[in-house]
């Protein structure tokens, strides 16, 4: 599938926000420590969550989906510890499964995760840590099998704030005997939303600034209490709002967490977008001018990575130049190239920082989607570009955003999926 977009046109109206992957990934991974079915709302549909789905049906989860955007997983009857070749490796969020299955069966085998261009990261956090946890590992072709006597409370101190290890290491030390605490852990709010899903279950942590508490369980399995509902995902939230300010007449952006985002807030008032702002909600429309600003990624609450393709694609629209500087990822400004052909004017210092010139006009062509954050930016980019524009590879977008498509069109955009 691809998308065909025509740009030049502007935007006005309502969106509604869908739950953010990022949550819903982690709390389905954590249906594995239940000995109760557990019931999750607000789940977007969206590609990685049916690949999780399907990855945890496989182990012997059963899954129902009984209306929209709500799932009922029942793990009791799991005994297979070994993850699905073919879907781990298209999905960088299976290794958060290895977590619990292995807290819970004290073994587990799983591929290389992957995901995209980027998705094949370096693992070495996670592995140090289950083996600071007492767990053996073999690695051979890119399969690693983990075994463990049992597993017993630690420190761990991650190097790096790092949000998926953060999360898999909490689940695994939490069927662990003892306490664990986990120095320089990330606490973004999809870390915080798990943590909080985990506490009204049973799970006893305790959250600071620095480090997390855990104190483990010795295999005792939780038990589900009320439904959960996923936080909204602020990368779409924030995606929206970078679009509002090219393009809006007028938008207003609902169910929404405006507090996960005043980094990006932030930046854009810098930039000369006026941004009103509720419990719950964003409104704004595009400025007569957007002036130049300089940006680095941060971990929260610092403007995030996952951001920094669709902002980017707003500063070539800025009067002035820009400096962009990605400390997150290795790579992740590849994209760039594909932007200049469009007639953006961005000049690559290093792997992680790029000067953009702006205003540039864009104008529409044949690309390919790379990744899933930089698959939006050339949603975007298309957008307010002239004439036509097809991206292929929408699976990447897909991945990410529930009905995307669907969402534009209902603004006004001229967006349609094509063969």
């Amino acid at each position: 599938m691809k998308f065909e977009i025509i740009g030049g046109k502007t935007l006005k109206g309502e969106v509604k926000i869908s739950g953010a992957k990022n949550n819903a990934l982690k709390i389905l991974a954590s249906s594995l420590l239940f000995k109760n079915p557990i019931i999750i709302k607000n789940v977007p549909y969206i590609e990685d969550v049916f690949r999780m789905n399907e990855l945890l049906k496989l182990l012997g989860v059963q899954i129902s989906n009984p209306k929209k955007n709500t799932f009922i997983l029942d793990s009791r009857n799991v005994k297979n510890f070994i993850l699905d070749d073919k879907i781990a490796k298209r999905l960088r969020a299976s290794i958060v499964v290895v977590g619990p299955l292995v807290g819970r069966f004290k073994k587990a085998v799983f591929p290389y995760p992957g995901g995209c261009v980027i998705g094949k990261r370096p693992i070495d956090i996670f592995l140090n840590s289950w083996k600071k946890l007492g767990i053996n590992i073999l690695e051979k072709n890119d399969l690693f099998t983990l075994k463990a006597d049992k597993l017993d409370g630690t420190e761990i101190i991650f190097r790096v704030a790092s949000v998926t290890a953060t999360e898999t290491i909490l689940m695994t030390a939490l069927m662990a005997r003892g306490k664990t605490i986990i120095w320089n852990p990330a606490i973004e709010p999809e870390v915080l939303a798990l943590i909080d899903f985990l506490k009204q279950s049973g799970a006893k942590i305790f959250v600071e600034k620095s480090k997390i508490e855990i104190l483990g369980r010795n295999g005792k399995l939780l038990e589900f209490k009320k439904p959960f509902e996923i936080i909204p995902d602020r990368i779409e939230a924030g995606s929206f709002l970078i679009l509002g300010s090219l393009l809006a007449e007028n938008l207003k952006i609902l169910n929404c967490n405006p507090q996960h985002l005043m980094s990006l807030v932030g930046i854009l008032e810098e930039a000369g977008v006026e941004i009103k702002r509720g419990k719950n909600f964003f409104e704004l429309k595009k400025p007569k001018m957007l002036k130049s600003v300089n940006v680095k990624t941060a971990e929260y609450p610092g403007f995030p990575t996952d951001l920094q393709a669709p902002l980017t694609v707003l500063l070539t629209q800025a009067d002035g130049h820009s400096t962009v500087f990605e400390t997150i990822y290795e790579g992740r400004l590849n994209y760039i190239e594909d932007l200049n052909r469009m007639g953006a004017k961005i000049f690559m210092c290093d792997p992680h920082r790029i000067i953009v010139f702006g205003k540039t006009p864009l104008r529409g062509r044949q690309i390919e989607s790379p990744d899933l954050r930089a698959g939006l930016a050339f949603v975007i980019a298309a957008l307010i570009s002239s004439g036509k524009s097809i991206i292929e590879n929408i699976y990447q977008i897909d991945r990410g955003y529930e009905g995307i498509d669907l969402k534009l069109q209902k603004l006004g955009l001229n967006i349609k999926r094509i063969v």
